[in-house]
């Protein structure tokens, strides 16, 4: 059997949950509307360039300009942020901390800007817990990807080389080609489920 030594955890809907519509549901009521101004105006496409780095006000002036009847929900969406991620998953967390407990090499991959993470930091001291994290705002690169991965914090120099093992919400693109020596797990209510 393969020993693991380093078990990464992405963060998102993996030990914190994330859901957009948790504010604007209450910013704007109707779902038809509220589904028009996701698909059209603050999609997952531009989000996920803040998610590489791109700053929140150089993104919200793009959208501002090409949308400016809607300039006050563009800019809630990231007032707001704090309220699309409302709680952690108990049970992910208390896998992490129990492998952790346990002396395992533990770090952490994310898609996050850089300015929300540090906010999440403050919202879930859990996350200071694994001895590192990958932010993708930080590196540039959105995860999982071969870039984001060599940029994993570096155990000390006196640890090997380690082999990874890395928990994701989202079932990884057969077409994404991972890292060799990367394996993919999903928790789930029964347990760990190889994907």
């Amino acid at each position: 059997m393969t020993q693991i030594d380093h078990i990464v955890f992405d963060i998102g809907k993996v030990l914190i949950h994330y859901d957009p519509d948790l504010p604007f549901s209450r910013l704007i009521p109707d779902e038809a509307e509220r589904r028009w101004f996701f698909d059209n105006v603050c999609t997952s496409d531009w989000n996920i360039e803040q998610d590489r780095g791109r700053t929140w006000r150089e993104a919200e002036a793009l959208l501002i300009a090409e949308h400016p009847t809607h300039e006050e929900n563009i800019r809630n969406f990231r007032r707001h942020w704090h309220e699309m991620v409302p709680h952690a998953y108990d049970g992910s967390v208390a896998i992490m901390e129990g492998l952790i407990a346990q002396g395992r090499d533990v770090t952490m991959l994310t898609n996050f800007a850089a300015d929300t993470f540090t906010e999440a930091r403050g919202l879930f001291p859990f996350l200071e817990k694994p001895r590192g994290v990958t932010v993708s705002g930080e590196v540039g690169s959105s995860s999982p990807t071969n870039a984001s991965i060599a940029c994993m914090p570096k155990p000390s120099a006196s640890s090997p080389p380690p082999r990874s093992s890395s928990t994701t919400a989202r079932k990884t693109s057969k077409a994404r080609r991972r890292p060799a020596g990367t394996r993919c797990y999903s928790p789930v209510p029964i347990g760990w489920r190889r994907i």
